[in-house]
């Protein structure tokens, strides 16, 4: 199974990108992982949230195939401790999912066209983060669901 983690925008501070190359390096022993960066929309200031979730929604969308099985990673989503996301991934390797999408949005969220395409939404936290640092978290704990189906210590079970 492949995974893509899509989000809009770039990872702007170096730490952040220090800590998302080293779990994306760490997972290349457990599963393709790309990570596909859309541009961040130009002069937003004359747009209302709503058109720039649009416009936003065309990008996502473009990138999609109708293959994919899309999450998006979503304050109203379900919630998973660990070990549950774990048996989640596993789950979709087993039922022959071949690309997860992960979706990461713009400031705003997301459009409706981009939660009618989406087949799950899911939470990392009731807490706000930012973008970039959900990037950070989430790559973290992509590479945790993988140590724990493999039953390897990184988790400490």
């Amino acid at each position: 199974m492949k995974i893509t983690l899509l989000t809009v925008g770039k990872t702007e501070d170096a730490y952040l990108r220090e800590g998302i190359d080293k779990y994306v390096k760490r997972l290349k022993h457990y599963t393709k992982l790309d990570i596909i960066d859309l541009p961040e929309l130009k002069n937003t200031k004359a747009l209302t949230q709503e058109q720039q979730k649009s416009k936003e929604a065309e990008l996502l969308l473009k990138k999609l195939s109708v293959t994919d099985y899309v999450v998006l990673l979503d304050e109203k989503g379900l919630e998973f401790t660990s070990i549950q996301f774990a048996d989640y991934l596993n789950k979709k390797n087993i039922s022959s999912v071949q690309n997860l999408v992960f979706i990461i949005g713009g400031p705003y969220g997301f459009d409706t066209t981009v939660y009618q395409r989406a087949q799950a939404q899911m939470a990392l936290s009731r807490l706000t983060f930012s973008h970039q640092m959900v990037r950070l978290f989430f790559t973290e704990q992509l590479y945790r669901a993988f140590t724990i189906i493999k039953g390897e210590p990184y988790h400490h079970l």
